[in-house]
């Protein structure tokens, strides 16, 4: 049987070569420059060096091996490689939402300012001084419980917002895009408090921990990589700040003393404007008869290169002629067509309508069907008249 101190520094290791390996593999991979692309190549350059410095504290924890209070020192050690690693990857995924949201200067000071705090600590308890120790110690959890609140607090304000600008640009339901980050984020601030739970239990659980840790290394690089391939649609949406929301603002014209002349102006332009509305409309019913409605992953901007207009006419028509905005008259479209569907093949799958109308996911044509027909597809499927149970 192994000894508890060795099984704990075959788990240091196995976090060392975890550490290397992924950041690595983050250095290497070539991310296409684009105008947007920087701040996704800063992103990943960060998360590989927070990996290495992972590995530094491994290694030097494992140098002192020999220290009479080894697990304590070792247990501390993990508490400073989950402080850094919760600086540098709050950073890292709020700057890849939004390159404004912490300020660099900022950033660099917690750094700092946890490996101030670690290195005294460390000597503290190499140099074996229980009273100091205890109080740096103490200092430490305290800064990092804080640490960890305050990110969790900035990152929630962020992602939200992030959101709205994806929602805005793409005008659609793009939250899934983007669920990840969060999901990735709660798994690694629970995994960050939970040091503190695993210092309070038997030293027997700590090698535990600290192969759980390689793990949420994995888990976090994988889905890492897997974004690395469809950044387009995320940084695209987040460098543009909330298209939609932008209100229509006409060409300001010079105050003129000839009302006579203005009010010709205002009507020349009046007649301009309904030029271009019955030009779009024409636009529109070809582009609905060609089924465009049902294409995906397309930015208001290409929509409106589609119809040869702007986004901003766009916007203007559906709000003065239609009375409701461009995407919940698409959404019209598309839950028509898959009711159409429904009925016409009932062999044809649920999912398979959704992807083919244009619906981002399952989950959302539901909601989508549910909510303008009254019932799910499955229930209008199952009426052949195509009635909900409750119309009847």
């Amino acid at each position: 049987m192994l000894g508890l101190d060795t099984f704990l520094l075959r788990t240091f290791f196995v976090d060392i070569v975890c550490s290397i390996c992924f950041a690595l593999i983050l250095l290497m991979i070539k991310i296409p420059q684009s105008e947007y692309s920087s701040r996704l190549s800063w992103t990943k350059t960060y998360i590989a060096l927070c990996f290495i410095a992972c590995a530094v504290v491994f290694l030097f924890a494992i140098y002192h091996q020999n220290l009479p209070d080894f697990k304590l020192f070792a247990s501390m050690m993990m508490l400073v490689v989950t402080a850094v690693s919760a600086a540098t990857l709050s950073y890292s995924l709020m700057n890849l939402l939004d390159e404004n949201s912490v300020d660099r200067d900022k950033f660099f000071l917690n750094v700092g300012l946890v490996a101030v705090l670690a290195v005294l600590m460390a000597r503290s308890i190499i140099a074996g001084k229980s009273l100091t120790r205890d109080i740096f110690i103490w200092v430490f959890i305290a800064v990092h419980l804080i640490q960890c609140v305050v990110h969790i607090i900035l990152f929630n304000s962020v992602f939200k917002k992030s959101l709205k600008q994806l929602e805005a640009f793409y005008d659609e339901e793009e939250d899934h895009k983007i669920r990840w980050i969060r999901f990735c984020y709660a798994i690694m601030m629970a995994t960050e408090m939970f040091v503190l739970v695993y210092i309070a239990l038997p030293s027997g659980a700590m090698p535990i921990y600290v192969l759980f840790y390689a793990l949420f290394m994995l888990y976090f690089t994988s889905n890492f990589i897997s974004f690395l391939g469809s950044h387009k649609l995320l940084l695209d949406a987040f460098a543009h700040k909330a298209l939609s929301g932008q209100d229509i603002k006409l060409p300001k014209r010079k105050p003129r003393d000839d009302n006579e002349r203005r009010e010709e102006a205002l009507r020349e332009d009046g007649q301009a404007r309904e030029k271009e509305f019955k030009a779009l409309e024409k636009n529109l019913e070809k582009w609905v008869a060609t089924k465009k409605y049902r294409e995906y992953d397309k930015s208001r901007d290409e929509i409106a290169d589609e119809l040869h207009t702007s986004k901003e006419l766009l916007q203007l028509y559906f709000t003065a002629k239609v009375g409701e905005d461009f995407r919940t008259w698409r959404t019209r479209l598309r839950v028509e067509d898959a009711k159409k569907l429904l009925l016409a093949d009932k062999m044809v799958s649920t999912n398979y309508i959704a992807e083919l109308t244009g619906f981002s996911d399952r989950s959302n044509f539901h909601r989508q069907f549910t909510k303008l027909v009254g019932c799910s597809p499955k229930e209008w499927r199952e009426r052949a008249e195509g009635k909900c149970p409750d119309q009847e």
